[in-house]
C-alpha cells in the first residue's frame, strides 16, 4: 500500500521536472514512509513517482517503484494490494516471463504486455490504484479498483495531465490551481458529493470500477473514462434458478466466498491484525482470521466514553471467544475535536461526524503497536443490506403484498430502533427528490437526510456563490452521475444498495472513514467483504436472503452462525459512529472553540466561502429550545461541514502547497 503520482505532457518534447515528481511523492510520505522512487522518460514527456509502504517484498531496492520494462516499453506505479499474485506470477513464469521482484505490483505490466488491457483487468483482484504508461501506443492508463477502496485523482493544467493518490499530490504541482468550485462547496456542506467529483475546480476522481485513458493528438490531450466493472444486480426476469426457498445454496455460497476473501487478505510479509467493533461484520472477519491462522490474532477496538455509542463489551466477548489478543483504545468525546484539523488534512473533504477523527487516532495507535495491516468489516452492509435505510426502502417499496397496517407497524419499529441516528442515518421527515425518484422510482432513504441538510446550504454560502448556484438541484446532479442502466428493472432493495454503493460507500465510508485516515498513519486496511467475487455472488441473492422479516443480513448471519456469540447473532444493526457534539457538553464546547476560530466573521470573509449571517442563523436554530433532537443531529453535521470547508481552505487554498511539498522532500532527504 503506497502513494502514486505522475505527469503526462500534451507536448512529448516538454521535459518533466524530476524535483516536482519527488515533491509529489514527499507530500504523501504518510502513505509510504519506507522509501520513494521516480522515473522519467524525457523523450516522451512523462514521469511517475511513488512513496512506498513495504508489505509485500520488503527488500528496499528490489521492491522500489515505479517499475519499468527493460526496453522502457511499459512503466507502472501501483498503490494497493493485488491478491492471488503468487498463482499469477507462477503461471507467467512458466510462460517465459522474467520477474525481477517478489512484489505483487510487478505482475501488472507483465499481464498488460501479455494479454492486453481489457484481458488483464479481470486478474486484478483487490484494492488498487494503477498507473501505466504504454510507450508503443503512447498512452497513459489509470485504473481504480471496483469499489473505490483506493483513491485516485486527476486534473489537467497548462498542457499537463497530473494525477496522484491524494489531492495534495496534485496541488504540489505548481501549475495546478487550488480553488473551490461552487458546486463542490455546495456538496461539501451537505455531505453527499456527486460521484467522480471533488470540492475543487477541475479536479476529478477516477470512478470506482473505471479506467481513464489519456492519449495525445495534435498537441492536445484526449481523456476518456471507461467502465470495466459494476455492481450488476440481475433483472427480475434474470433471477437465478436458486430462489429464496433454497437457503442452503446461498448460505454455503456466502461461506465459501467470504472465507476465501479473508484468507487472501491475510497474505503479507508483515503481521496482519484486525479492527474489531461490536458489529457482526468485524467480528466475522476476526473469527475467520482466527480460524485461518495458527497464532492468535491481534484485535484493535475503539471505545467511546458515551455508553449509548460504546460497543466494547460485545467486542470483548467476541475477542475472548476466538482467543484474540485484544487492544482497546477508549476515546474521550471532547478530545476528538482536538484532532479535527489534522484529520481534515488527510480526508481532503468535509466530515459530518468525528468518527473519522476516532479512526485516525486508532490507526496511529495501530502503527505505534508495530502493525501496518488490518483486516476490516467495511462493505458487509452494502452487500447484505445492513443499514436501516435499506430496511426502510424494502418495507416501503419492496413488499408489494404487505397490508397497509403491517407496513405502518414495520415503519414504526424501524424508526424506534434507530432513533439514535435520526437526522443522520435516517431522515427526520420523508423527502422526495424529483430527479432521483424519476431515476430510481423513489428517493433512496440513504440520501434523504443529506438532501434535507441541503436546504440549509444556500443560506450559508457567500452571496456571490449563492447567486451562481441559484436554482441548483443537488439531487439532480447526483442522479445524473448514476448509471440508469444499472437501476432499470431492478428490485427496490437492489436499487437502494446500488445508490448507496455509488455515493455513501465510496464518498464517505471508504474515504474519511477508511483509506484516508488509515493511511494517514501508514496503515493499510483490507476489507474482504469488498472482494469482487463475493460481491458478484451477493448481487444474485434474493432480497429475502438479505432482509428476512425483521432480520437484516439474514444470509450472512446464518452463514457465520457457528463463529458468532449468540448476542451478536441476534443483534440488530447498530451503526458505528462517534457521539454527535450536542450529546456532550464538553464535546459541544470543544466544537464551539473550533467554530470561534474558523467561523469568526474575519475568518469567513477571508476565505470567501460562507456568509457570516447565515452561519449565525444556523447556530441560533441549533440552540433554540424548540429544535427537535433529530434536527440537532442534522445541524451538528452541517456545523462540522462549515468548520471543515474553512479548514480545507486554510490547508489547500491559502497555503503554498508546492512549497510545502518541496520542504517536505528536503526534510526527508528525498531528492532527484
Amino acid at each position: 500500500m503506497c502513494g502514486i503520482a505522475g505527469i503526462f505532457h500534451a507536448d512529448p518534447e516538454r521535459r518533466v521536472d524530476p524535483e516536482t515528481l519527488v515533491a509529489m511523492a514527499a507530500i504523501q510520505y504518510h502513505r509510504g514512509p519506507d522509501g520513494f522512487g521516480y522515473r522519467v522518460q524525457q523523450d516522451r514527456g512523462v514521469g511517475f513517482s511513488h512513496a512506498r509502504l513495504s508489505i509485500i517484498d520488503l527488500d528496499e531496492d528490489r521492491g522500489r517503484q515505479p517499475f519499468v520494462m527493460p526496453d522502457n516499453s511499459i512503466m507502472t506505479a501501483v498503490n494497493g494490494e493485488l491478491y492471488d499474485y503468487k498463482r499469477i506470477r507462477a503461471d507467467l513464469t512458466l510462460r517465459g516471463v522474467k520477474f525481477r521482484t517478489k512484489s505483487d505490483s510487478e505482475m501488472v505490466m507483465h499481464l498488460y504486455r501479455r494479454v492486453g488491457l481489457e484481458d488483464a483487468i479481470p486478474h486484478f483482484r483487490g484494492e488498487f490504484a494503477i498507473s501505466l504508461y504504454d510507450r508503443e501506443h503512447d498512452r497513459l492508463v489509470l485504473i481504480r479498483d471496483r469499489f473505490g477502496v483506493k483513491p485516485l485523482y486527476f486534473t489537467e493544467a497548462n498542457g499537463a495531465f497530473v494525477f496522484g493518490s491524494e489531492l495534495k499530490v496534485l496541488f504540489a504541482h505548481p501549475d495546478v490551481p487550488r480553488r473551490f468550485s461552487d458546486t463542490g462547496l455546495f456538496h461539501q456542506l451537505m455531505q453527499t458529493i456527486v460521484p467522480g467529483t471533488t470540492a475543487f475546480e477541475g479536479v476529478h476522481q477516477v470512478k470506482p470500477g473505471h479506467m481513464v485513458i489519456v492519449e495525445r493528438a495534435h498537441g492536445k490531450l484526449k481523456v476518456r473514462q471507461e467502465k470495466y466493472w459494476d455492481m450488476d444486480f440481475p433483472l427480475a426476469a434474470e433471477r437465478p434458478e436458486h430462489d429464496d426457498t433454497d437457503e442452503e445454496y446461498w448460505i454455503e455460497g456466502v461461506r465459501e466466498h467470504l472465507m476465501e476473501a479473508v484468507q487472501l487478505r491475510l497474505e503479507a510479509d508483515v503481521p496482519v491484525a484486525c479492527y474489531l467493533s461490536g458489529g457482526i461484520d468485524s467480528c466475522i472477519t476476526l473469527g475467520l482470521a482466527a480460524a485461518s491462522q495458527q497464532s492468535p490474532v491481534k484485535a484493535f477496538t475503539i471505545g467511546f466514553d458515551d455508553a449509548a455509542y460504546d460497543e466494547t463489551a460485545i467486542a470483548r466477548e467476541m475477542a475472548e471467544s476466538v482467543g484474540a489478543d485484544q487492544d482497546i483504545m477508549t476515546l474521550q468525546a471532547d478530545h476528538l475535536y482536538d484532532n479535527l484539523v489534522e484529520t481534515l488534512w488527510h480526508t481532503e473533504r468535509s466530515i459530518y461526524n468525528t468518527l473519522g477523527v476516532a479512526k485516525l487516532l486508532m490507526s496511529r495507535h495501530v502503527n505505534e503497536a508495530g502493525y501496518k495491516v488490518v483486516v476490516t468489516g467495511e462493505g458487509s452492509d452494502e452487500l447484505f443490506a445492513g443499514y436501516p435505510a435499506f430496511r426502510r426502502d424494502m418495507f416501503l417499496h419492496g413488499l408489494d403484498t404487505l397490508p397497509p397496517a403491517e407496513r405502518a407497524s414495520w415503519e414504526q419499529l424501524l424508526a424506534e430502533s434507530n432513533k439514535l441516528f435520526s437526522g443522520a442515518m435516517l431522515a427526520e421527515n420523508e423527502l422526495d427528490d424529483p430527479a432521483l425518484t424519476r431515476l430510481v422510482g423513489f428517493t433512496p432513504s440513504c440520501l434523504q437526510p443529506w438532501l434535507a441538510a441541503a436546504d440549509h446550504v444556500p443560506g450559508l454560502l457567500a452571496p456571490g456563490r449563492r447567486a451562481a448556484l441559484a436554482g441548483y438541484a443537488p439531487g439532480a446532479a447526483i442522479a445524473s452521475a448514476l448509471d440508469a442502466d444499472m437501476l432499470e428493472g431492478r428490485h427496490p432493495l437492489d436499487k437502494a444498495q446500488y445508490v448507496w454503493i455509488k455515493t455513501m460507500l465510496e464518498g464517505q465510508i471508504l474515504t474519511w472513514g477508511g483509506d484516508r485516515v488509515d493511511m494517514a498513519n501508514s496503515m493499510e486496511a483490507r476489507p474482504p467483504f469488498l472482494d469482487h467475487h463475493l460481491a458478484e455472488f451477493a448481487a444474485q441473492l434474493p432480497p429475502s436472503m438479505r432482509i428476512k422479516g425483521r432480520t437484516e443480513k439474514y444470509v450472512l448471519r446464518e452463514a457465520m452462525k457457528g463463529l458468532l456469540p449468540r448476542v451478536l447473532y441476534e443483534r440488530e444493526k447498530f451503526a458505528f459512529m462517534a457521539p454527535p457534539a450536542h450529546t456532550d457538553p464538553k464535546k459541544w464546547a470543544a466544537m464551539k472553540a473550533l467554530a470561534d476560530q474558523y467561523l469568526s466573521t474575519e475568518a469567513i470573509e477571508a476565505a470567501g466561502l460562507l456568509d457570516p449571517e447565515g452561519v449565525a442563523r444556523l447556530f441560533a436554530l441549533h440552540e433554540a429550545e424548540d429544535t427537535p433532537v433529530a434536527t440537532q443531529v442534522q445541524l451538528d453535521a452541517v456545523i462540522n461541514h462549515m468548520i471543515s470547508v474553512q479548514v480545507l481552505h486554510e490547508h489547500f487554498v491559502a497555503a503554498d502547497i508546492p512549497r510545502v511539498a518541496r520542504r517536505k522532500a528536503e526534510a526527508l532527504g528525498w531528492r532527484a
